[in-house]
């Protein structure tokens, strides 16, 4: 098709200003279509910067997500007043004129029938469903039947329902924690200082000025990516957790080494931040790494980092030539076996070879 000067006029300047885009962007294009699995890696210049073996650096503060678990401790978790008694809540009591041998001034926990046990002295005291104030008056008119010049103290040291926030908590696909009776707190891409503020908040709902202590338990969210290729049997991928101190050595030990199959060529593509920039290839010299202890190449690994490790070229075509002849081995072993069956019916007969 032959186009007009002015249609190639147009083109022209729609090509120059598509290139602009592409130079402004900083990344490189590619116009053809590129070998998935070129022979060696792009070869980008080096940064010193980039971080090494021995010029690690510490990574950003760590943000909470899907799916971290984080250890949620209660420090402070007083119901809002007035508290009505549960069952299983710890209470302290404390009494002035009991029996000298038989003082009344220890902790109590509310049995499931719902009454405080004071000894075979004093017998038990249903409380549950009352006030703290409710109960003292419970207590001391119980106790007026047996003693004279009663006085009764009674304070909550724990409540039954802080045993649900203490413990292990599963950062949802929400990005919630479930906080047992008291709901759920949103802490997805929160610092700790941060999902600390936001799971006391919703305590407060329930809870006097509470206090809670939270740290993360286990570092889900953060992975890097080893691809071993497979030497035309497939790749395999292993999904490793990142805990800040990781390299190439690190991960090339975490899969048991390098397989049968592959070869020492292996190279590190970076994803850009959070989409801005370009992607970063970062060869690895393998050899020097693990014959000659060089330390250039053997970069620390950041989230997201998939490390690939190339299939052995001659593995790979012994592969591929067996895949196009298996087809071909089936034809003639089929075709093989059909002549030798009908020589055998032409020289035998069909009831010897029946027989």
């Amino acid at each position: 098709m032959i186009l007009s000067n002015s249609r190639q006029t147009g083109l022209a300047k729609t090509l120059a200003v598509f290139a602009v885009l592409l130079g402004s962007s900083g990344c490189t294009a590619f116009l053809a279509p590129r070998d998935p699995f070129p022979a060696t890696p792009p070869e980008p210049p080096i940064e010193s910067s980039v971080p090494r073996e021995l010029e690690k650096v510490t990574l950003p503060r760590y943000v909470i997500e899907p799916p971290d678990i984080l250890l949620v401790e209660g420090v402070k978790l007083v119901p809002k007043s007035p508290h009505k008694i549960e069952t299983f809540d710890a209470l302290l009591v404390r009494v002035s004129g009991a029996f000298p041998d038989k003082p009344i001034d220890d902790a109590y926990s509310v049995d499931a029938d719902g009454s405080i046990n004071l000894g075979p002295a004093y017998g038990r005291i249903k409380v549950t469903g009352l006030t703290l104030e409710e109960a003292e008056d419970e207590v001391r008119r119980q106790l007026s039947q047996i003693l004279t010049d009663v006085d009764v103290s009674i304070s909550l040291l724990q409540s039954a329902g802080a045993q649900a926030v203490t413990g292990q908590h599963l950062v949802g696909p929400d990005g919630r924690v479930n906080l047992g009776t008291y709901g759920s707190a949103f802490v997805a891409g929160m610092t700790i200082e941060e999902a600390k503020a936001a799971i006391e908040e919703q305590l407060s709902l329930k809870l006097e000025s509470p206090e809670v202590f939270v740290d993360v338990l286990a570092y889900n969210s953060k992975l890097y990516y080893v691809i071993t290729q497979g030497g035309g049997f497939g790749d395999d991928v292993t999904r490793l957790p990142i805990t800040g101190n990781e390299t190439v050595l690190d991960a090339v030990a975490s899969i048991g080494g390098i397989s049968q199959v592959s070869s020492s060529r292996m190279w590190i593509a970076r994803p850009a931040p959070n989409g801005v920039g370009c992607e970063q290839i970062l060869p690895v010299n393998w050899e020097d790494i693990s014959r000659g202890a060089a330390t250039a190449t053997n970069y620390q690994l950041m989230p997201g980092d998939r490390l690939f490790i190339a299939q052995d070229r001659y593995t790979a075509g012994t592969a591929t030539v067996a895949k196009i002849l298996r087809p071909f081995e089936s034809i003639f072993g089929f075709m093989s076996l059909s002549t030798s069956a009908l020589n055998q019916i032409a020289r035998f007969g069909l009831s010897n070879f029946s027989n």
